[in-house]
């Protein structure tokens, strides 16, 4: 069971040791199809008694507030959740060595206070190594740091307050996230006002095949033109179901979503062809592997272009302006599927603003972006409003919600 001891947290007794490892994809590490069975893989591959596990499984999932029983599946999970899943099988195992990849980029405000919480209290015979762009969450944790740069390697190594009384420069130049760091100039100036309405929803809601509960709790909605829309909430509270309905990937389960400006004689866009919906929105999926389509970055920024009409030129003009602007100019005949998890993200972005969509909705536009990184992808969201675009965003960074200035819509769960 789940015991504490002066602070500290135990997740089912006395250490197993080893190495314990959470990737920045949670996907890459979930195998089975319900909460309960995916904790316990893990354990069951390690031999672990028949007696043990299930104790073991539900002090995991107690102690990362996982908000569902064993049975639930993860097939239903958002990203956040699923991420959260990801962790209770890597606490269950109890590691001497626990190493943990950009652990809250799914996670919503509450659940990153949580993760932190649960680190913070873990048993002080466990190593914590930390993969974090956002140094802050860190402070009161971690006790030391290390940074590296991909051409001089480790730059800065000490403990974290020194660094940051002594290197704050150095950080800042890395791209690191620090306490008090300027905010970026907003997309939509206040003084502006939205454009002519693209998009109305009315009474939407959803709910999945099988689920117990709604996916999206009823709503109103509209999006105009040259707009920024922020859209916000807890994870499961269904940012990335209400984008793919907005976007026309999902048909409404009740209630109903028109676009009479961009299509009068067939307003609903989840009725369109996929070059119609190709032509007027550009869409950024939670999961960057599910867009990718060719043997090349420069191939993936090249091909909406080219399936709109453009001419190769043209295309490749497209192209060779978003890999420098995207920080990826280097990697232009990589693999996209070879990319770092930021890589990726910046790179679906790409492929989406390279058919110069009027709408353009984005899930999780920013994970797994350093601060520089980060203002680069504002800088190309600006862009793309100044030119006439509507911008929504699902996402759980306030950073982000600051920086796109327009209107914020909090969903809550259902």
């Amino acid at each position: 069971m789940q015991t504490e001891r002066e602070g500290e947290l135990h997740v089912g007794g006395m250490d197993d040791g080893g190495v314990g490892f959470l990737f920045q994809d949670p996907d890459s590490q979930l195998v089975m199809a319900r909460a309960g069975d995916d904790v316990a893989f893990g354990l069951e591959e390690r031999c672990v008694p028949t007696e043990e596990i299930w104790p073991r499984v539900d002090a995991a999932l107690a102690a990362i507030g996982f908000p569902y029983g064993r049975d639930h599946p993860t097939s239903a999970l958002s990203g956040g959740e699923r991420q959260r899943l990801a962790l209770a099988g890597v606490l269950a195992l109890r590691p001497r060595l626990l190493v943990l990849d950009e652990p809250t980029a799914n996670l919503d405000q509450d659940g990153a206070r949580a993760l932190y919480a649960v680190l913070a209290r873990l048993d002080r015979s466990t190593t914590l190594v930390l993969i974090e762009h956002h140094l802050e969450l860190a402070l009161g944790l971690a006790d030391r740091v290390v940074a590296v740069d991909g051409e001089r390697g480790v730059v800065v190594d000490g403990p974290i307050k020194t660094v940051l009384a002594e290197q704050r420069d150095e950080l800042e130049r890395l791209g690191t996230w620090l306490p008090d760091a300027s905010q970026p100039r907003p997309i939509a100036p206040e003084e502006e006002g939205p454009g002519p309405r693209l998009i109305a929803a009315r009474a939407l809601g959803f709910r999945y095949p099988g689920s117990a509960r709604d996916a999206l709790a009823t709503l109103d909605l509209d999006l105009a033109a040259v707009e920024t829309l922020s859209i916000t909430g807890p994870n499961g509270s269904g940012k990335s179901t209400l984008l793919l309905i907005l976007a026309g990937l999902l048909r409404p389960q009740r209630g109903s979503v028109r676009a009479d400006a961009l299509d009068a004689r067939a307003p609903e866009p989840w009725r369109w062809p996929a070059d119609r919906l190709a032509r007027r929105f550009g869409t950024v999926f939670q999961d960057p592997d599910h867009q990718f389509l060719t043997r090349s970055v420069r191939e993936e920024l090249r091909l909406g272009p080219r399936l709109q009409g453009a001419s190769d030129s043209e295309a490749a003009r497209r192209a060779d302006e978003l890999l420098h602007r995207l920080g990826l100019a280097d990697l232009g005949e990589a693999s996209p599927f070879t990319l770092s998890g930021g890589e990726k993200r910046r790179l679906s972005v790409g492929t989406a603003l390279a058919c110069q969509p009027r709408v353009l909705f984005l899930d999780e536009p920013t994970y797994g972006q350093d601060r520089t990184t980060f203002l680069g992808l504002i800088e190309l969201l600006r862009d793309a409003r100044a030119a006439g675009a509507a911008v929504c965003a699902a996402t759980h960074e306030r950073a982000l919600v600051a920086a796109m200035g327009g209107r914020e819509l909090a969903l809550i769960r259902a």
